[in-house]
């Protein structure tokens, strides 16, 4: 398989990642809402939703070619970005069941290989 294929399903698995992730902000938002600080204004539901819009155009933009460039490197700055809700998730989690905590302290890590996975399709978007 050549480098521009590799490079295009990377980009294409990446962009379906984000839009799934969207999409379930606005299927069960309820989860999402419970990671935003409560600090900030206009409530957890227009973050909810600000936050699902974001994905989505960054998964139409990962999509494209012509923006996929641009998008990858939002979508990394996105993921470092939202890394403080997963910071506030896994503390809130801290009494819960062995496998609700593993999940939630998992997702901290898991941030590394996907903001290098966004940094590597912005570098190879053939």
């Amino acid at each position: 398989m050549s480098r521009s294929i590799r490079s295009a399903r990377s980009a294409f698995l990446l962009a379906g990642l984000m839009a799934s992730a969207g999409v379930a902000h606005f299927v069960a938002p309820k989860q999402f809402d419970a990671t935003v600080p409560r600090t900030l204004p206009g409530g957890p539901r227009a973050w909810t939703q600000a936050s699902g819009v974001v994905e989505l155009a960054l998964a139409a933009g990962l999509a494209l070619p012509a923006t996929r460039r641009t998008s990858a490197r939002a979508t990394a700055l996105f993921f470092a970005g939202v890394f403080p809700a997963n910071v506030k998730m896994a503390y809130d989690w801290r009494d819960r069941s062995t496998p609700q905590k593993a999940l939630a302290y998992g997702r901290l890590p898991l941030q590394i290989p996907l903001i290098l996975w966004a940094r590597s399709v912005g570098r190879h978007d053939g």
